[in-house]
């Protein structure tokens, strides 16, 4: 997640230079190196290849939403549906067969398995390249736009905080759900079987919303009946009645796929090009992934110090509430360079 942060402003520049297509193949190539390195099972090496893993997968994250707004114009809801729709599934895949393929090839070979899809992927990305000439052309007429700065737009702000919020709540479930139901009463099987619940929950979501916000002005009541939705799941693993746990999970599921899906159409919607699309994209993940590296973190030593979920989990739900003031902002009609 850090270097994630660290590496998401320079995504942009890397693409005015290069081009979007071969700055997205030359992170492929470096993600592929990355998983090969980390199966070597040194110690050295693991976090060689998790860097190497983390800038890669940053430059896509960053540019991916830019390369929506500029070859699917007309369908930027669609797109950013499908996107999103297929980063979760595969991760939960990625998730789920993990651990049975360690049992056979051991974590080294489950690990550097992944790196097969990766090299597939350049090779399916190489045909992209013939587009180079066209990216290298709408570098040429937009180094000749006078440079924004977008963190001193109120808008950008709104949009990266809002990424970063809904980052923070997503990270931290993720984290530390499973231990907060196994002292709701639940085993560690059952625990883990509601956050799957929860992730499939989030799926039809992170399709669904995209189409929508595309189609309307404001997007303000897609914020705010996800945040409502993840204030009452909260309040409902924290109040609620242990029989109940399984509704509380698909509505968390539902709000956080939600916000997650709609923070990623603010980088098209709130943008009038694509160079503006990847610089705000750039700047909302960067501060998102260190939202997102602090929560898990903080939340845990919450617990630490009270002895108790109920102020962790109070604290998401304030954490929801600023969701819902900064996402009233960034749903609101306007663009970060006009606002």
């Amino acid at each position: 997640l850090l270097a994630f942060a660290f590496v998401s402003p320079f995504a942009p520049k890397f693409a005015r230079r290069l081009g979007i297509e071969l700055t997205l193949f030359i992170s492929l190539i470096l993600l592929t190196i990355g998983i090969g390195l980390r199966s070597f099972g040194g110690v050295e090496t693991l976090f060689i290849g998790t860097i190497l893993i983390g800038l890669s997968i940053a430059i896509g994250n960053v540019l991916l939403p830019s390369l929506i707004k500029h070859n699917f114009a007309l369908n930027i809801g669609l797109m950013t549906g499908v996107y999103a729709v297929s980063m979760n599934l595969c991760g939960a895949i990625a998730s789920g067969v993990s651990v049975p393929i360690s049992s056979l090839l051991g974590w080294d070979g489950a690990l550097g398995c992944w790196g097969i899809l990766s090299l597939m992927t350049i090779f399916f990305w190489v045909p992209q390249l013939q587009h180079q000439i066209k990216s290298a052309k709408t570098v040429q007429t937009t180094q000749k736009v006078k440079s924004i700065n977008l963190w001193r737009s109120r808008l950008a702000w709104q949009v990266t905080l809002f990424m970063g919020l809904q980052s923070l709540i997503f990270f931290t479930v993720i984290t530390w759900m499973p231990e907060i139901l196994e002292q709701q009463g639940l085993n560690d099987h059952e625990a883990g079987w509601m956050l799957s619940l929860m992730q499939l929950a989030v799926l039809p979501f992170t399709f669904i919303v995209p189409i929508l916000a595309g189609r309307l002005q404001s997007q303000r009541l897609l914020v705010f009946i996800p945040v409502i939705l993840l204030i009452l799941g909260l309040f409902g693993i924290l109040f609620g009645s242990t029989m109940l746990i399984p509704l509380w999970m698909i509505i968390i599921g539902i709000g956080v796929g939600s916000v997650f899906s709609l923070a990623m159409m603010f980088f098209s919607l709130r943008t009038q090009s694509t160079h503006e699309a990847a610089e705000l994209s750039g700047m909302a993940q960067s501060f998102g992934y260190l939202l997102a590296a602090v929560g898990p973190v903080l939340i845990g030593w919450l617990h630490d110090i009270t002895r108790s979920w109920t102020i962790p989990l109070l604290m998401l739900v304030i954490v929801s509430v600023l969701i819902f003031i900064v996402g009233m902002g960034a749903g609101k009609k306007g663009y970060v360079t006009n606002p």
